[in-house]
């Protein structure tokens, strides 16, 4: 079992054109209140991010965002949710969130949200780290995603065991129960010496 003190979220800036995606992502932080887990995320007071970071901060929990000083502007709007950390670079961002995290979620979002997804993927698959990933398939909006990802298998472009390295589910509840239980699949390259993340 995996001991989950913080997860780090990765999710849009923007709400999205569905009413359901903002109830979802408020669902899966009342979830993370309910069972005392902390939020890392990329420190944007507006869109999914907004919504989950201040549903966790107004039911007790703690709020570490993260963010590079050029998109302040853009992504802060407000009361500033939690504590925030600003720092100088989308690859100092990522790496940091990466040490805060014990596992780490994909909610809905646009190409930044994929580019982290794909990057903690790519890093459990190298053996990286072997934290639980998982990603909250609202509405199916995930869906094309796995297709493209089944698709790389069928080609011989992806080995079936990494399509193991996320955990995807619909209901907060049940993929925070999956991935305290997760186990990470071998990665594709044993022994060798990564530098740290």
């Amino acid at each position: 079992m995996n001991q989950l003190n913080r997860i780090c979220v990765f999710c849009g800036s923007h709400e999205g054109k569905k009413e359901i995606y903002g109830r979802q992502t408020r669902a899966l932080a009342l979830e993370l209140a309910r069972r005392r887990i902390d939020l890392v995320y990329g420190g944007g007071s507006i869109g999914l991010m907004g919504i989950l970071a201040r549903t966790m901060v107004e039911n007790g929990r703690g709020v570490l965002g993260i963010i590079p000083e050029a998109l302040t502007l853009k992504e802060l709007s407000g009361q500033m949710l939690g504590e925030l950390k600003i720092v100088s670079t989308m690859h100092e961002r990522k790496a940091l969130m990466a040490r805060m995290a014990d596992a780490f979620i994909a909610l809905p979002g646009g190409l930044g949200t994929l580019d982290e997804l794909f990057e903690i993927m790519t890093w459990g698959q190298l053996g990286i780290h072997s934290k639980p990933i998982g990603l909250l398939n609202i509405d199916g909006y995930f869906n094309p995603l796995l297709d493209i990802i089944g698709h790389a298998v069928e080609e011989g472009f992806v080995r079936l065991q990494h399509t193991d390295l996320a955990v995807v589910d619909d209901d907060p509840a049940s993929l925070l129960e999956r991935l305290v239980n997760y186990q990470a699949p071998a990665p594709m390259a044993q022994g060798l010496n990564w530098e740290q993340t």
